[in-house]
């Protein structure tokens, strides 16, 4: 059976699972990797082995005579000790700033810094930085009392207000480790987090400006009022607004668990590259200290004993409640590590159909070389996302269909198409997207207003992104590394 069949049935059969039998993210992944694996024919695991991989004949054999269901189960182990800690980790660090105040902290201190003038940069800003570690709907629902706040006193920029918080807290939600989506495709791709992370913030930081340039023209043009909503109850907006900054953290403190581990992984990169190729002996100590605090899982334990001590030491939450936040947290980490892990699980069986050669020949036919691999790799996840909502089910789908199209050779940083797939990941956000429902509901917006705002800015901050990944890649092929 042809891999192009086959990918179209797995991608298939995950639509239906999600759209058509309701079943959770993971069942359905669970589902189409047993489908394509039960219909990859021999001959197609022997060549994925043999050629893609470059097994001898002997072991290619073995591994092709695997069961499905251990193919399965090692793709799944596989991907579950690149990121399950980590998950655990940044689910931690997320609660414990949003329980402690300390995301309301960095908020106010931007508002504060930049001014009421500049408050849509200091909204956006802040949920930049707050999407690194936090989901973009806890960080939605965190930030729009202050949106409401601020346009409740200034009478104006209702909207500019909203599509700020979108466009810094969106980006970082698909590029940025240690965000489940890339810091899947990071892995599955073997690109160094700390690189990942620099080239994110890169990336993730113009497609925010365009979004800007966006955010304004359309508060122009649909000038809102100040909305209610019965997801935010008046009581909520006043719990939140109420506390006082006594109440709060230090800036510092806060953002401590956040910028801590984000400086260490993506301190090693750098300083590998400061030094360069023979380094000193003093320098080559200092990098292996900088390896070993720079390791993703500890540098993420460390950022997540901070954001617990931090907890603790707000006294917002004590004993039993204390334990209870982060069981939840836990609890929420839990099922997106199935869903990751079982998305890299499906997505290593899709490369096992030998779909990787066929793209690759399309590739090389069309002379389109880097460019036409980010863009298939954009496309691919664009095509995804639209058919069944969730940004991260269609990284870590595609991650598994452009995967194996992907030779690491050296004439490129292979990071750029960690980052077409994040930026693949945001067009076009509507009905069945999760957050399209979020943002609509908390910000009183109808669904006709959602889709011309909120559904049109993701949108722009993908094509913005793919932009400038191609730009970066035809001019440094190589970034900084």
């Amino acid at each position: 059976m042809s891999p192009v069949v086959l990918l179209l049935i797995g991608i298939g059969t995950v639509l239906v699972g999600i759209l058509w039998l309701r079943l959770h993210a993971f069942l359905a992944l669970t589902l189409a990797a047993f489908v394509v694996g039960f219909l990859t024919p021999r001959e197609n695991l022997l060549h994925h082995w043999e050629v893609e991989k470059k097994e001898s004949s002997e072991v290619a054999g073995k591994l092709a005579d695997q069961s499905v269901g251990k193919r399965i189960a090692e793709g799944f182990g596989r991907t579950c000790a690149k990121v399950g800690l980590i998950i655990a980790m940044a689910a931690i660090i997320g609660t414990c700033l949003l329980e402690s105040g300390a995301a309301d902290r960095i908020v106010r201190s931007a508002l504060k810094l930049c001014g009421e003038k500049r408050a849509p940069y200091a909204l956006s800003g802040s949920s930049f930085i707050l999407g690194i570690p936090v989901f973009f709907d806890t960080v939605f629902y965190l930030m729009i009392p202050l949106a409401k706040a601020l346009a409740s006193r200034t009478g104006k920029n209702y909207l500019l207000y909203v599509l700020a918080i979108i466009a810094g807290g969106s980006m970082t939600h698909s590029l940025v480790p240690p965000t489940p989506g890339p810091l899947l495709v990071a892995g599955e791709l073997g690109v160094d987090l700390g690189e990942m992370i620099i080239g994110g913030l890169t990336v993730g930081i113009f497609g925010m400006m365009g979004g800007f340039v966006y955010a304004r023209w359309a508060n122009n043009r649909w000038p809102m009022d100040v909305r209610g909503s019965e997801d935010l109850t008046t009581e909520d907006l006043k719990t939140m607004a109420n506390r006082t900054d006594d109440e709060l953290p230090s800036l510092w403190l806060s953002l401590a668990p956040t910028l801590v581990p984000v400086i260490l992984i993506a301190g090693y990169s750098l300083m590998k590259q400061v030094f360069g190729d023979e380094p000193s002996k003093g320098q080559q100590e200092l990098l292996s200290v900088l390896a070993a605090l720079g390791d993703k899982n500890l540098a993420l334990t460390l950022g997540a004993g901070m954001a617990l001590w931090l907890l603790t030491k707000s006294g917002a939450k004590k004993g039993k409640e204390l334990v209870d936040a982060i069981r939840k947290s836990l609890g929420s980490a839990g099922s997106i590590i199935l869903i990751t892990g079982m998305g890299g699980a499906f997505g290593g069986i899709l490369q096992q159909t030998g779909i990787g050669s066929e793209v690759n020949a399309w590739v090389d036919g069309s002379g389109m070389g880097l460019t036409g691999i980010l863009l298939i790799a954009f496309f691919v996840t664009v095509v995804i996302r639209i058919a069944q909502g969730s940004a991260t089910v269609a990284m870590i789908t595609a991650v598994g269909i452009v995967g194996g199209i992907i030779e690491p050779n050296g004439e490129y940083w292979i990071g750029y198409v960690a980052l077409a797939i994040g930026c693949g990941a945001k067009p076009f956000p509507w009905m069945n997207d999760s957050g399209f429902w979020v943002v609509g509901r908390l910000a009183g917006f109808t669904e006709g207003e959602t889709l011309k705002t909120f559904s049109c800015i993701i949108s722009l901050l993908g094509v913005i992104g793919i932009a400038v990944t191609l730009l970066l890649a035809n001019l440094w092929p190589h970034f900084i590394f």
